[in-house]
Formats: structure tokens, C-alpha cells, sequence
């Protein structure tokens, strides 16, 4: 078999030098005898010229018989072309089939005939193979290294909570319950009460996990299964993991326009990144807002959807804060505000009219947890591990979270948190 030496070659700067390039068969053009094929691989697509006189008649053969998505490997010399869209071609003297694709394909990569998003979750690998929804997932990949790259410059530590739990991080009954040997278990609907033990001792910390919610969702922006970015600070408040958020949020915007601008252009996105800081509003204003523009929202409720679309419009910003919630509204470590005990300290960050971040100063002091504990209707001693962990110097500290599949979404450009997930889990949805 050939092998490659390479696995990233720049044709147009490797004019007059042979190479060797494997990858897929995206399309090919039998005109007789000047025969064209056109090559995939993880850095784009090469033109290949094959003309009779030129190469030898066995491979002129092995020409004739591909088609979509066969696996190939072939040798050639690059020279220069006003025709192939990189200015380059391959005149090839070597080629090998690797492997044969089934025909017909159950959905065409080149999007010559577009198929439905069933149809492409059905096939998600296969789905992987076009221009657009590879470069949704080149997009995530520069989100995900510019969260790290932004916490590991601020002096945060990575860490690795457990996804599988003896409580409720949050409350609610909409748990996934797991038997666990004698014991019942659950998948954690959030990373929140590890990070918290980690940051009363590190100070400050950051993850990237699984996270499981088993509402019954239909919603095109809710899955069962996502991934959190999350962060947690010590000897923070609120209006110290706002800052930080912010400048996280436009670090990562300011680093995928910069760093994924091929992708950006296939997915046709014109990625603005707001200047900060961003504007913050209270969830009182929230309200008033939204009574003027006749979507009234009850004290307490979260804002729908369409709600916080049109709260983008009356805001006038990209992206904007809503803060101070009320307590009912928000988890019980959410830390109450000294003046007012109907409100948390909590925020919610919206971005081109979808939520995609919230967080909270987190309460510290044991008495006060057990009491709000009871408040929500859940039983103190289900978290006691948690709770006493505050009992042995405990400062003061916030965090928050991103959901990556939803800031994905966003950049993007998509209206279905499907399309920027790689594998989707929902109530309908286990395979593949």
C-alpha cells in the first residue's frame, strides 16, 4: 500500500514536488480521456488530472470503475492549473483503492442532493463528510481550545468531577437514576457541587464534562446529554464571574474569527465580537421591558424563547447580562441578596437572542445552605457531604457555565442544537 510521509501537505506551495495524498473520493468526472477526480481529506479537496497518454492504461482502469467515497491513495507531482480552485493539480503515477463505498450512498456529501436532519443524524458519520457540518466541528474545536487556552492563562486548574452522583446537584426530580451495586446513583445534572469543593481549595478551577437533564425535551435549543464549560472562582462575587465571563466570551468570539476563518466563510457567518463591557439589566427590568412590548412574564418564571428574542431587540446589544433573580427562579446555592431576600445574586448571559450562559455567587456558609435546602423541598442530609464542607474555611466564590453545544449553535449560524452536537441524545434519539 502507499503510504503517506505527510499528513498535512500545502499544494499550492508544493508546485513542482511529488506527493502523496489519501483521503476520499468526493466526486469524479469520466470525460473519455481526460478524467477527473476530486479528493477529501481533513484539509480540504485536490483536483486530480488523469489524461490518456499520460499515465499508465491500468490506471486509467482502476479511474473508471471509482466512485463516491471510495477510499483512495495516490502518488503524484503538483503543477500548477488555472482551472482547480487552489491553482494546483495532481498528475498522478501511482493510484490505489483502499476501499470500495456501497452504492447508493444513504446521503450525498457533496450536497448536490440535501437531505433531511433526520437523515443526516441518521448517519452522522457520513453527514460529517460535508463542507458545512465539518465546519461547525473545526469551529467547536477552536471554541474548546480558546475556553482552555483563556483559563489556563488566568491561573485556573482543570479538574475532572465525577458524572455519576448520589444527589441532585441542583434539585428537581428530572434525574437519570442509575443502579449502582446496593445503592441508588444518578447522571449529575451539572459539575456545580464538585467545582465548588475544588475551588474552596484550589481557588480556581475550570471543566469541560457531560452533563444529563431528563426533561422530555422537543425543543430545538434543549438535548438530554450536552457538555458544560464550566468555571469556578474563590474570593469572587457576582459581579467578579461577570467580569470574567465576559472577557471569556469574547475571548473565545475574538479567537474563532481569527483562527476559523475558512469555516466561518463555508457556513457564510460574519462573526462579530461584541465590545465590553457587556450591558447587564436586572430581571426587574427584564419584565418592565417585556410588559412594553405586550410578552408580560409572571415574578419568578424564566423567560421564554421567543421572550428572550425580544429582549435582545429592546436591549439593542448582541450579547447582554440579566441579573439579580429572583430566588425561586434559581438553585438554592444561589447566595441571597443582603438587602432584598427575594433575590439571588444570579445572571443569565444572552447572546444573539438564546441564553448561553448563567451563573451565580454560590452561598459558603453552612446555616444558610441547610435553610435554603429546606426551602426547595429537599432534605439537608442528602447533601451533607456537601454542606459540611463549608464548615472548614470556605471563602466567599461564583462561578458559571457555557453550554458548548449551544455557543456552537450560535456562532454558527444553526436554529437546532442538533446540527452543533456530535452525537444528539434526546427522548427519541440513542443511536447512533
Amino acid at each position: 500500500m502507499l503510504r503517506r510521509t505527510h499528513y498535512t501537505v500545502d499544494l499550492p506551495s508544493a508546485v513542482g514536488s511529488v506527493v502523496v495524498l489519501a483521503g476520499w473520493v468526493h466526486d469524479v468526472r469520466l470525460i473519455g480521456g481526460l478524467n477527473f477526480i476530486i479528493l477529501r481529506d481533513k484539509e480540504g479537496f485536490a483536483q486530480i488530472v488523469v489524461r490518456r497518454g499520460s499515465v499508465p492504461e491500468k490506471l486509467m482502469e482502476l479511474v473508471r470503475g471509482l466512485h463516491q467515497e471510495d477510499v483512495i491513495v495516490v502518488r503524484g507531482r503538483v503543477v500548477p492549473s488555472r482551472e482547480a480552485k487552489q491553482g494546483v493539480e495532481l498528475i498522478p503515477s501511482e493510484l490505489e483503492v483502499i476501499n470500495r463505498a456501497a452504492s447508493p450512498l444513504p446521503l450525498d456529501p457533496r450536497d448536490v442532493t440535501p437531505a433531511s436532519l433526520e437523515t443526516r443524524l441518521n448517519w452522522r458519520h457520513m453527514d460529517f463528510r460535508r463542507a458545512e457540518s465539518a465546519a461547525i466541528f473545526r469551529i467547536q474545536t477552536e471554541i474548546l481550545r480558546a475556553f482552555r487556552e483563556f483559563c489556563l492563562g488566568e491561573g485556573f486548574i482543570e479538574i475532572q468531577p465525577p458524572v455519576i452522583i448520589g444527589s441532585a446537584s441542583e434539585g428537581g426530580a428530572e434525574l437519570f437514576e442509575i443502579p449502582y451495586f446496593d445503592k441508588k446513583a444518578y447522571l449529575a445534572q451539572s459539575p456545580q457541587l464538585y467545582k465548588q469543593l475544588c475551588a474552596i481549595s484550589f481557588e480556581r478551577v475550570f471543566t469541560v464534562v457531560p452533563v444529563f437533564r431528563a426533561e422530555k425535551f422537543e425543543q430545538p435549543t434543549h438535548l438530554n446529554e450536552i457538555r458544560q464549560m464550566d468555571v469556578e472562582m474563590a474570593f469572587a462575587d457576582d459581579e467578579d464571574a461577570m467580569n470574567m465571563l465576559e472577557r471569556c466570551f469574547h475571548h473565545i468570539l475574538d479567537h474563532v474569527r481569527r483562527n476559523a476563518a475558512r469555516p466561518l466563510e463555508i457556513l457564510g457567518r460574519d462573526l462579530r465580537v461584541p465590545p465590553l463591557p457587556l450591558k447587564r439589566i436586572t430581571y426587574e427590568e427584564a419584565l418592565k421591558l417585556l410588559e412594553e412590548r405586550g410578552a408580560p412574564l409572571e415574578w419568578g418564571s424564566d423567560f421564554t424563547k421567543t421572550q428572550e428574542k425580544i429582549l435582545t431587540e429592546a436591549v439593542g446589544q448582541e450579547a447582554f447580562f440579566i441579573k439579580d433573580w429572583p430566588a425561586e427562579a434559581k438553585p438554592f446555592y444561589a447566595m441571597p441578596h443582603e438587602g432584598d431576600p427575594r433575590l439571588v445574586k444570579a445572571y443569565d448571559l444572552l447572546y444573539n437572542g438564546v441564553e448561553l450562559a448563567s451563573g451565580t455567587q454560590r452561598i459558603h456558609i453552612p446555616e444558610l445552605l441547610e435553610r435554603r435546602l429546606v426551602e426547595k423541598g429537599l432534605n439537608p442530609e442528602s447533601f451533607r457531604f456537601y454542606i459540611d464542607a463549608f464548615r472548614y474555611g470556605a471563602p466567599p466564590h461564583a462561578g458559571w457555565s457555557i453550554g458548548l453545544e449551544r455557543i456552537t449553535m450560535t456562532v454558527c449560524g444553526r436554529s437546532n442544537i442538533r446540527e452543533a452536537t456530535m452525537f444528539p441524545r434526546d427522548r427519541n434519539r440513542l443511536v447512533p
